[in-house]
């Protein structure tokens, strides 16, 4: 089976583009990340929600006590007041390098394969003209995977 036949298409991130509107659009189609793309269509970086998150959110001294943080925290307003501040911030400043990507005619064995030799859970589909398909998950392979005893 080929890629093609489970990417999920998506929008792309773009200059400009606020923390709301990336949030919005990974939430409609259940995916962490969006390319983000030039005005010519080119793929220069990618958007993550955990690393918007990481770093609007969570203070390094929290990230080092993560095991040992109790339940009732009283910073917690200070990172929700912070939160609500960043949704209509540009998404510009969250921008990493390119994720994975293969074409639309890989086998989704490879697909498979790439995500474990990279520890990802998601690339994005990109043809060799260079347009951007869609995004594949680890969660669109594993329901594809158990539709196929329903199509025997």
């Amino acid at each position: 089976m080929k890629l093609k036949q489970v990417l999920i298409p998506t929008k792309v991130a773009s200059e400009g583009m606020t923390v709301r509107e990336v949030f919005i659009e990974c939430g409609r189609v259940n995916i962490p990340a969006l390319p983000f793309c030039t005005q010519s269509g080119r793929i220069t970086g990618r958007i993550t929600l955990k690393n918007i998150l990481k770093i609007s959110c969570l203070p390094d001294y929290m990230i080092e006590s993560a095991r040992i943080l109790g339940e009732e925290m009283s910073c917690m307003e200070d990172v929700e007041a912070k939160a609500r501040r960043m949704l209509d911030t540009p998404m510009d400043p969250y921008v990493q390098e390119p994720a994975l990507s293969l074409s639309s005619e890989s086998p989704i064995i490879k697909a498979l394969a790439l995500m474990e030799q990279n520890d990802t859970s998601y690339l994005f589909v990109v043809d060799d003209d260079g347009q951007y398909r869609g995004t594949v998950t680890i969660q669109c392979l594993a329901r594809m995977l158990t539709q196929l005893d329903q199509q025997g």
